[in-house]
């Protein structure tokens, strides 16, 4: 679904919903078993002049905003999902790690965030932005909670930079993925949507376009991992 075109709020959040207990598992198959290198560059990233409140929107199962509470010890970590049964996992996973007290969860639409104007230091979206109903309100709102100088930090699957590497990944993306995790799920639909969403994303550079021409200043981008994922920064202006 290309970016920008407007989706059904209420089927998303089912769709999340209903893979909670298996979101883990996605998250280290999409990652080829590396996300957790790339939640360290995201969580360095956000940790620049962070003191206050760092938001992990589409917070997911928390991995994240474990990293973020790990790493800001004078920062409260909010980690905000719109799907129920995330936050219940997320949940578990910080007090497992001793963090339940450092982190807040929120249940939270990314287009309507409970937060003052100019109050957060920092925002965080880990593979959570192609899922957001509406890319340019979405990118509003962060822009409008963040506070001057505050700092934005997405992680996004991109395609590869290698054309083999890219060849593999659409093939993946399209025919493994879909088939692998709805059985896996028991539920048809989820995976699919995933699949689609990734695919369908822009590419880095548009991403860092729409960003610039959302108000952020200071955008930049870097491919992870051969391009599979790819990590932009921006920076709210005074």
């Amino acid at each position: 679904m290309p970016a920008g075109e407007s989706k059904d709020p209420a089927r998303v959040r089912a769709m999340f919903g209903a893979i909670a207990r298996r979101y883990d598992l996605l998250n280290r198959t999409l990652s080829l078993g590396q996300d957790l290198g790339w939640r360290r560059r995201a969580a360095a990233e956000a940790a620049v002049d962070a003191a206050g409140t760092v938001a992990d929107l589409c917070g997911g199962t928390g991995d994240l905003a474990v990293e973020l509470a790990r790493v800001l010890p004078r920062s409260l970590v909010v980690c905000a999902d719109f799907a129920h049964p995330m936050l219940l996992r997320a949940q578990a996973k910080l007090a497992r790690r001793g963090l339940a007290s450092r982190c807040a969860l929120l249940e939270a639409d990314a287009l309507r965030l409970p937060f003052s104007d100019g109050t957060v230091a920092a925002v965080t979206v880990a593979f959570g932005v192609r899922n957001f109903c509406d890319l340019d309100a979405g990118l509003r709102e962060i822009l409008r909670v963040l506070r001057p100088g505050g700092r934005l930090v997405v992680l996004e699957f991109s395609r590869p930079t290698s054309r083999f590497l890219s060849a593999v990944y659409s093939l993946y993306l399209r025919r493994v993925l879909p088939r692998v995790g709805d059985g896996v799920s028991g539920r048809q639909g989820p995976y699919r949507y995933l699949a689609t969403t990734i695919g369908e994303f822009p590419e880095p550079p548009i991403l860092a376009g729409i960003l610039r021409e959302s108000g952020f200043a200071a955008v930049g981008w870097l491919p992870l991992t051969g391009g599979i994922v790819c990590i932009h920064t921006a920076i709210k202006g005074d």
